[in-house]
């Protein structure tokens, strides 16, 4: 061994540093504080999604299964999809989802044109009333479907739209509350940029179609899905409009469905997933777009 290698020091290894969890600011989040974050998203996780999971189990299972033993079974013995073939079977289940889907996509097209412009008007344009504009969107939000109800079904009475599915969607064509994300959306974008389109000749429409408006996909996607949601769930309104039995929508057809099999869950649970499965698919395709969209029309006070 050299003289060299004699002097010189032996090598001190790197220490090695602790993985540390940070929220959203870098301060450091303790081991118990996590846990009892994780211990309650995982309680309101069990009690947002395990119901439908309940549901969707018990629509699997066999005649031969009792599901109303004391120690309840989750996962099926026998997966079977009958139950879902007698639902056809019984009720026009698809002609009844197929009228819900034309009135949610009526709603989503009206909601997302007729909240766009409104929007855009509110937040962009200079005019007298706006604030008094604003104002009554607000004091709409305020206002109970149960208490206009009655005036709603005299004016589709009125308007011969009774026993339609026109009459079903022209009430909810335009909500409030999306007219006040869109306008919150539109209030969030710099003016700068519609200053520059003003300059170079741009009129309202093109801004409005060219810069604005795909500016704020996000908060669009939002009312796409809240819009597509409040029809398709929509119970009351169609059940007072509707009369013919080839109109009802989906929500009208299950509570039938359950007053006709009210001892048979596993046919009204076969009936409830086929109603939610299109939500689901809906959020799955718009959740990238529905996250981004929360924060651009954030209703702000």
């Amino acid at each position: 061994m050299s003289v060299a290698e004699k002097v010189r020091p032996a090598e001190t290894p790197a220490p090695v540093r602790e993985s540390r969890v940070t929220d959203e600011h870098g301060r450091r989040i303790r081991v118990w504080e996590l846990v009892l974050r994780y211990a309650l998203l995982l309680a309101v996780l069990a009690l947002t999604v395990g119901p439908f999971l309940w549901q969707l189990s018990t629509s699997l299972k066999g005649p031969t299964e009792d599901i109303y033993r004391s120690t309840p079974s989750f996962l099926p013995a026998h997966p079977t999809l009958h139950n879902y073939t007698r639902v056809a079977d019984t009720i026009p289940v698809w002609d009844y989802a197929f009228n819900s889907l034309k009135v949610a996509a009526g709603n989503v097209v009206t909601n997302c044109v007729g909240s766009a412009l409104a929007g855009y008007a509110l937040a962009r344009l200079r005019y007298r009333g706006r604030r008094i504009a604003t104002l009554t969107f607000i004091l709409a939000m305020l206002v109970p479907v149960e208490g206009i109800i009655i005036a709603q079904f005299t004016t589709m009475r009125e308007l011969g739209l009774n026993n339609t599915l026109i009459g079903v969607v022209l009430p909810g064509c335009i909500g409030a509350m999306n007219v006040l994300l869109m306008r919150n959306a539109f209030l969030n974008l710099p003016y700068e940029i519609e200053e520059a389109a003003y300059v170079d000749g741009a009129n309202a429409w093109q801004r409005f179609l060219r810069i604005a408006l795909p500016s704020v996909k996000g908060t669009l996607a939002v009312v796409a899905i809240f819009a597509f949601m409040g029809a398709w769930d929509d119970f009351l309104w169609p059940l007072i409009v509707l009369s013919d039995p080839s109109k009802f929508t989906l929500t009208i057809g299950l509570n039938y469905l359950h007053g006709t099999f009210a001892n048979d869950e596993r046919l009204v649970a076969a009936g409830t997933v086929i109603a939610v499965a299109p939500l689901i698919a809906l959020f799955a395709c718009l959740q990238r777009y529905f996250f981004r969209g929360v924060g651009e029309g954030a209703v702000k006070g």
